[in-house]
Formats: structure tokens, C-alpha cells, sequence
């Protein structure tokens, strides 16, 4: 146990270089981390090399932070997956993904095991100790819809659109996004949605329940940060149990739900009679 922690302790941030290559920006301030999709001559397209780093990021960020806000550089939240990754030549740096299926059974396994670690970037989005925030002006297309669905809370500017592209390439989404917007929309929504590939505007996306605010495109920034301020102000302890228990009740009974919560709420008045004691016996 001792040996893992160390690892996790020493394990590095991707460094500007990493990022800039994986098409991000990162920036720590507090509390919050602030990851940016940085390819606005391309949409801000992302390839594997995006999700991996995002993946690290995800592995290596102080244990202090507590907000994750994601945004896009330009006028687009993101185009979604950078075609390039089907084509024969991939993108520079990285294997065309046609490429695994040439090796038959090994291929595909190869080429699964390539797609679930293109899913940890999206993954640890959802985990109790962080909240994460999608901050969307412009299309989110496709992979980039996933990524806005993959966060806790989505701010859309008035102009975003949001579209699930993937059946309409022939392909399925299969970055985590089908179980938020099913969870979210229903399922009939979500066949209609996906099998469509229509862009949802913001406004539609509001009644669907995929977004939490929707704002001027002027204000996106100060919106972003007024919900920042306002879950920074929740001890970090009752948030991180508070969303580990929301997060258990989808698909859940009553009956369960409610021995979660007292189980939880045991915990949380142990934590603080502890903290109580122990700044007792400090004073």
C-alpha cells in the first residue's frame, strides 16, 4: 500500500510540451483545474493522444483539487474526433485505427484495449472528489458531445450545438457517452438523438436536461465562475460523500438508497467528531 501511494504522490503532471502535442492546456489555480481544448484551427478536433493525456491528467492532478472546469479555445467547444485517425496514414504521431484489423482476432483485441484507454480520459471525470464542468460555446460534435456528457454539470453558451455524429459515420459513440444521455434524456430521446445525428441548440438542450445553465456567449466566462465559487463554498469532505451518494442512486431502490445515506451520514458525523476532538485537544 505504502509503495502505491508513493508512485501516485511522484507521478508527474504532463508537462506544457505533452499537452501542447495532445491538442490541451492545463492550468491549476486553487482548487480549480482548468483544461482547455486547444486546436481551434481544427475545431479543436481530438485525437487518442488527447484522451491518453487527459487520462494522465485525470491520474496526476493535486489531491487539493476539487473543480474541474473544461473549455474550448475558439469559437467551438470541439468538432469531435479528428477523421484522420481512420485513414490509412493515422495522425502524425499516432496508428490509424483501420490499422489494428489487419492482424485479425490479436488486432481487435489490440484495437478494444486501444479504445478503453481513450475511455479513462473520460472516466475519471465522474469521480466523488472532483466536480466537473463543461463550459460549451459552439458545436460539441461527436466525441466532443461525450466529453461535455462525461462532465457533472454542462454550462452552454446560447450558440452551442450539440450532436451525436457517430452513427451517422457509420461508427457508434463509444467514449462513455451513451449511459449520461440515456440516463439523461431517456432512452427514446437518445435513439432519436443519435440516430438522427441532429444538432440539439442550446435552448432544446435545456429542456432535455443536458444543461444545467444556458447563458449569453458573453457570459459563459463569469457564469463558469459564479457555479465555481458556489461549489467552492461546500466543505470538500460533505461534497465529494454528497456525490458519491448521488451518483448511487441511479438505478437504485428506495430501501437501499436510504441505508447509503445513513451509512454516509454515520461516516460524516464520525469525520467531524474527530475534527471537533482533535481541535479540542489542539487548543
Amino acid at each position: 500500500m505504502n509503495v502505491r501511494r508513493r508512485t501516485v504522490v511522484e507521478a508527474a503532471i504532463p508537462t506544457e510540451d505533452q499537452l501542447a502535442e495532445a491538442g490541451l492546456r492545463l492550468r491549476v489555480a486553487g482548487g480549480v483545474a482548468t483544461i482547455t481544448l486547444a486546436r481551434p484551427e481544427r475545431r479543436n478536433a481530438m485525437t487518442g493522444r488527447t484522451w491518453t493525456v487527459l487520462a494522465h491528467v485525470g491520474q496526476t492532478l493535486p489531491t487539493s483539487v476539487r473543480i474541474v472546469v473544461i473549455n474550448g479555445e475558439g469559437p467551438s467547444f470541439s468538432s469531435g474526433i479528428d477523421l484522420a485517425m481512420f485513414g490509412p496514414e493515422g495522425v502524425e504521431g499516432e496508428p490509424s485505427l483501420m490499422g489494428y484489423l489487419g492482424a485479425g482476432p490479436a488486432g481487435e483485441a489490440a484495437l478494444e484495449a486501444a479504445i478503453a484507454g481513450y475511455q479513462e480520459g473520460f472516466l475519471w471525470l465522474r469521480r466523488p472528489g472532483i466536480v466537473s464542468i463543461a463550459a460549451v460555446r459552439g458545436h460539441a460534435i461527436g466525441a466532443g458531445f461525450q466529453l461535455a456528457l462525461a462532465c457533472d454539470l454542462r454550462v452552454l453558451a446560447d450558440d452551442a450545438r450539440l450532436c451525436m455524429k457517430e452513427p451517422a459515420l457509420g461508427l457508434v459513440p463509444d467514449l462513455t457517452g451513451t449511459k449520461p444521455l440515456v440516463d439523461t434524456v431517456g432512452l427514446s430521446r437518445a435513439i432519436e438523438l443519435c440516430l438522427t445525428a441532429r444538432s440539439v441548440s442550446a435552448s432544446e438542450a435545456r429542456d432535455l436536461r443536458l444543461a444545467e445553465l444556458v447563458v449569453d456567449g458573453a457570459d459563459l466566462d463569469r457564469a463558469v465562475d459564479d457555479l465555481v465559487a458556489a461549489l467552492l463554498a461546500t466543505p470538500p469532505e460533505a461534497a465529494a460523500a454528497t456525490k458519491a451518494l448521488l451518483q448511487q442512486a441511479v438505478g437504485g431502490t428506495l430501501e437501499e438508497q436510504a441505508a447509503r445515506e445513513r451509512r454516509a451520514q454515520v461516516a460524516r458525523l464520525s469525520s467531524l467528531a474527530r475534527q471537533r476532538s482533535q481541535g479540542s485537544a489542539g487548543g
